[in-house]
């Protein structure tokens, strides 16, 4: 029946697919809130970061099918675009004269955690997470040392060692290069604690959402839209540059193109910068995301 429809309807079929069950879950959360239920977003948010996150992560790394060599080649393409991203995002701050503190690191960091690890699972399989689990992890251990600095101006950079995040991913590479083979039991375990990773993460961005407090939704809108261009030319630059494989391209695109991040607006309030700001960023990012990342998926899959 959808054959028939013709390939344009085969196309938005694909993409809604993939992206409706995404935001489903996310607006799963904003109504379990709005609806007077409790939810422990410090207690889950802990949980996932520190167990079910680190878990996939290790398992995806470990158990990959993707070369080595696709891996580091990404890894590269991955540093690059968020070098360059760093730079635009520097320029348009600066050229607006808006309070770097504030804005930079959430132009910088997308939401390629709790919203970019699903979507790329959904639109390209178990190989496509495979590939996102690095952009997730070297955006992480960015967040954590320059994207911490650029809100504190005074975070000690070598805190990254203790998340474990980063202990996941340097061995689960290392597993990865020596091709060494999990045991069983393990490999079961930390595949079952993995799998609880994205459906709680999905969930818990729609509780964070519907927690905030936006202020100016023109203001963040313009600077969401800018962020959104910004970073998905950016990284289309630079994967073509790097002569990604179409599916590594696609990965790397929607992973640095994903919503200004939760944990931004945390650090804001946690270290003095312009909470409300960020807020709105969010929300407004991740409303206009709903429109922007399907559109993005089209040219991918």
């Amino acid at each position: 029946f959808i054959k028939s429809k013709g390939p344009e309807m085969i196309l938005l079929m694909t993409v809604l697919n993939v992206t409706i069950p995404v935001f489903f879950l996310t607006a799963v959360g904003y109504v379990w809130v709005r609806a007077g239920f409790e939810y422990p977003v410090e207690f889950v948010t802990r949980a996932a970061m520190s167990l079910a996150v680190p878990a996939l992560i290790f398992v995806a790394l470990a158990n990959t099918s993707v070369p080595p060599a696709a891996l580091a080649q990404l890894s590269l393409a991955t540093i690059a675009s968020y070098g360059a991203i760093t730079l635009l995002c520097g320029l348009l701050v600066a050229g607006l004269k808006l309070d770097s503190r504030t804005y930079l690191a959430p132009l910088i960091m997308g939401n390629t955690g709790n919203l970019g690890l699903p979507l790329v699972l959904f639109a390209f399989g178990q190989e496509g997470l495979d590939l996102a689990v690095v952009v997730f992890a070297i955006m992480a251990i960015y967040s954590f040392t320059a994207g911490i600095w650029m809100v504190t101006r005074s975070s000690n950079p070598f805190t990254v060692i203790k998340e474990p995040i980063v202990g996941a991913t340097v061995l689960g590479a290392l597993f990865m290069v020596m091709d060494w083979e999990v045991p069983q039991i393990l490999d079961r375990t930390l595949g079952l604690l993995g799998d609880m990773a994205i459906p709680l993460m999905l969930i818990t961005l729609g509780v964070a959402i519907a927690r905030l407090q936006p202020t100016d939704f023109v203001w963040a809108g313009a600077i969401s839209a800018a962020k959104a261009v910004l970073c998905a030319g950016a990284a289309f630059l630079v994967g073509s540059w790097f002569a990604l494989p179409p599916m590594a391209l696609g990965v790397l695109v929607v992973q640095v193109s994903t919503p200004v991040a939760v944990t931004s607006y945390l650090l804001a309030q946690k270290y003095g910068a312009n909470a409300d700001a960020v807020a709105s960023l969010v929300v407004v990012s991740t409303l206009l995301s709903v429109i922007f990342l399907p559109i993005l998926l089209a040219f991918f899959l």
